[in-house]
C-alpha cells in the first residue's frame, strides 16, 4: 500500500504476531508443514522478501491481502523500483508457480490465454496452455499492449477460467494477477478502461527507496548479490495457509455500523465535484473484502474504521476518474478520497 496509508502498519503488523510464532526472515516453513499460525507465516513473507528486495514491506502487505481476498493487483512505480523482482521473490516465498509476461504492442490474446495447436501425429487440435495458466502471473507493463490483448484478461481475473473454442479451462488455484504500469511515460501506451481497472482489488504505488534503503541495497549489490539468484528464498507459507487464511478472513465480524460507514464513502465519491466517475457497488465490496483481511493480519476477529480508512486509498483510487477541470487544478484521486474520508464522519 502507499507510503501514506500504512506505513505505520506495516511495523505494527509484525508487532500483532504472537511471541511463539514464525519469526520473520526465519527461513522456516509454513503453516502447511508445522502446524503454526497462519497469520504467523503470512506475516513472515515480509521477512523473507526483504532477503532480495530493500523498503517494500507496505506493498507486501498489501499483494499479501489480495491473496487472502483472491484479487488482483495494479502495481505502479517508476522503472528500477523492483517490482518484477518482488512479485517473483514472493512466488517464491509462497512456493506458488509463477510466469511474466511482457506485454507489448504486438502482444496476441493466444500469447496470454493459449490456443489450439494442430497435431500431426493424431491429426487433431490440441489446446496449449497459455502463461495465464499459473498461481501468480505478472503482466509487466499492462498499458503497453492493444485494450483487445488487455481484454483477454478479463474472464481470466472476473472468472478465473479462460474460454477457447467455446471450451471453459478452469485456472490454478490460488491465481492472483500482479500487473505493473509506467506513471511517467505514456507515449505508445494503451491506459486501462475502466472496466478493466475495476477489476484490479488494489492499486499499490511502489515508491523510490529512502536514502538509507538506497544506501543498503548499493551495500547488498557491491558484496555480491544477483537479482537473479533467489536461492536465498525459501517457502515460508503456501496455498494451504493461503486457504486458511482465506477462511479465517471470512469469519472477521462485521458491525453493520461499519457496513453504512463503507457505503456512505463510496456514495460520497459518486457526489463529489472533483469526480466525473464515482466508486462502484463492486468497490464497495472490494473495501469491505480488504479491510477484513487488514483486520484479521493484525490479529482482529472484527472491523474497525481504522481498517477501512486504512485500506480505502489503496482499494478505490483506480476506481474513481477526475474531472478534466479538477486534473487542471492539480487535484488527485489520493485528494480527493482524503477528503472524503475527513467528510464522512466514522462510527463510533
Amino acid at each position: 500500500m502507499d507510503a501514506t496509508a500504512v506505513d505505520h502498519s506495516a511495523a505494527a503488523l509484525s508487532d500483532s504476531v504472537p511471541a511463539d510464532s514464525v519469526p520473520m526472515g526465519s527461513g522456516a516453513v509454513g503453516s502447511a508443514a508445522t502446524g503454526a499460525d497462519p497469520r504467523a507465516a503470512l506475516t513472515a513473507l515480509r521477512g523473507e522478501v526483504a532477503k532480495t528486495v530493500v523498503g517494500q514491506d507496505p506493498v507486501v502487505t498489501g499483494l499479501v491481502i489480495a491473496l487472502l481476498c483472491r484479487g488482483h493487483v495494479l502495481l505502479e512505480g517508476v522503472p528500477g523500483t523492483a517490482k518484477t523482482l518482488l512479485v517473483k521473490t514472493l512466488s517464491r516465498a509462497l512456493d506458488l508457480t509463477f510466469k511474466r509476461v511482457q506485454f507489448t504492442p504486438d502482444l496476441m490474446p493466444g500469447d496470454v490465454t493459449g490456443s489450439l495447436v494442430y497435431d500431426n501425429r493424431t491429426a487433431e487440435f490440441e489446446f496449449r496452455e497459455g502463461p495465464v495458466f499459473t498461481n501468480l502471473l505478472l503482466a509487466d507493463e499492462i498499458n503497453r499492449t492493444p485494450p483487445k490483448t488487455q481484454a483477454s484478461l478479463l474472464e481470466a481475473m472476473e472468472e478465473r477460467q479462460v474460454s477457447v473454442e467455446g471450451a471453459a479451462r478452469a485456472l490454478p488455484d490460488p491465481f492472483v494477477v500482479c500487473a505493473t504500469q509506467n506513471p511517467i511515460e505514456y507515449e505508445g501506451t494503451y491506459p486501462l478502461p475502466e472496466a478493466q481497472l475495476d477489476r484490479f482489488l488494489l492499486k499499490l504505488t511502489v515508491p523510490v527507496p529512502t536514502r538509507d534503503e538506497e544506501i543498503a541495497m548499493l551495500q547488498r549489490h557491491a558484496a555480491g548479490f544477483d537479482p537473479r539468484d533467489l536461492s536465498a528464498v525459501r517457502p515460508v507459507a503456501g496455498a494451504a495457509d493461503l486457504a486458511a487464511g482465506q477462511a479465517a478472513v471470512r469469519t472477521v465480524h462485521l458491525d453493520p455500523k461499519i457496513a453504512a460507514y463503507v457505503v456512505d464513502l463510496c456514495r460520497a465519491t459518486r457526489q463529489a465535484p472533483s469526480l466525473q466517475l464515482g466508486v462502484s457497488p463492486r468497490g464497495a465490496t472490494a473495501l469491505l473484502a480488504t479491510s477484513r483481511a487488514w483486520a484479521w493480519l493484525m490479529g482482529r476477529d472484527y472491523v474497525t474504521p481504522d481498517d477501512v480508512k486504512a485500506l480505502a486509498r489503496p482499494t478505490l483510487r483506480h476506481r474513481v476518474q477526475l474531472r478534466p477541470e479538477a486534473e487542471l487544478e492539480g487535484a488527485t484521486a489520493d485528494g480527493v478520497l482524503e477528503g472524503i474520508l475527513a467528510h464522512v464522519p466514522a462510527p463510533r
